[in-house]
């Protein structure tokens, strides 16, 4: 049972509890690859290599490409968000507790797969845009988009960039990322929602969960959604069952899921500094 369980008796108050603002489920599961419903404890992700095409004699052989295949392993592990909520306690609130309680699990899980592709992102290192002691420009915007260019990766939509807010903040303050003479209205950032936006090709998403250091260093994260691999054998369920012995509900929620960096070519690192005086 939630120890704050108490802060919720009340006599009066409002109908419907708003939860404290959190991402509700995954921003990023669609923009990698994905395997659902893995049989077994890990997945494995094809990588294939670039094929030259060559010319041939007459009625000779045709030339073989030889492709490098590999394979990328993704390992899965079992995460679980539960509480208790006794029964008494229900009794003294006018809030339905138990599916307050589910949300919040299944927010918490969904968190936990982002979570786990930026922990995949994190491990790509070849191509990194350093901070320069300034936040995100236009500059390095257009740095990344050079190197993805000269690295062949496909511009075919695929494209995503997760950015933390402050770098969002600053993206909006580019007139060639949100002036229709640049973009047309469909694409302005206030057209319909703020949580994203197609800039050069690509999907730009606001993310509140981007590794940040000591020296107040936003990693943003520039990618090609083949780049990394998102695996699960379970997705988010929820269990909630009585415990008589305990007089309580225990709500359970779990998942099985794994993701892993596939190839380093299709991803940018981008390097933004978030200190006040930046």
């Amino acid at each position: 049972m939630s120890t704050t369980i108490d802060q919720a008796f009340i006599k009066q108050f409002e109908s419907e509890v708003h939860m404290a603002y959190q991402r509700q489920g995954s921003k990023l599961r669609n923009t990698v690859r994905t395997i659902s419903n893995v049989n077994g404890s890990s997945a494995v992700f094809q990588k294939i290599g670039t094929g030259t095409a060559s010319t041939k004699s007459t009625h000779g052989m045709v030339p073989v490409m030889n492709l490098d295949h590999s394979n990328i392993e993704v390992v899965l592990q079992d995460y679980y968000a539960g509480d208790w909520i006794d029964r008494l306690d229900e009794l003294k609130t006018n809030i339905d507790e138990r599916q307050v309680i589910a949300a919040a699990g299944a927010s918490a899980l969904g968190r936990k797969t982002d979570e786990l592709i930026i922990d995949a992102l994190e491990e790509a290192s070849t191509y990194t845009i350093a901070d320069d002691n300034i936040g995100m420009t236009k500059a390095k915007i257009l740095e990344a988009f050079e190197l993805f260019g000269e690295n062949d990766v496909p511009d075919d939509g695929q494209r995503y960039c997760i950015v933390g807010w402050k770098q969002w903040s600053e993206l909006l303050q580019i007139d060639e990322f949100v002036s229709a003479e640049y973009i047309g209205n469909d694409a302005l950032p206030f057209a319909s929602i703020t949580q994203a936006k197609m800039f050069l090709g690509t999907v730009f998403i606001p993310h509140s969960g981007l590794p940040i250091d000591g020296n107040d260093i936003r990693s943003c994260f520039w990618y090609h959604k083949t780049a990394v691999g998102h695996a699960s054998a379970s997705d988010v369920a929820t269990d909630v069952s009585w415990h008589g012995d305990r007089a309580a509900h225990f709500v359970n929620n779990m998942m099985s899921q794994g993701a892993g960096l596939i190839d380093e070519a299709g991803v940018i690192t981008i390097n933004c500094d978030e200190t006040p005086d930046a």
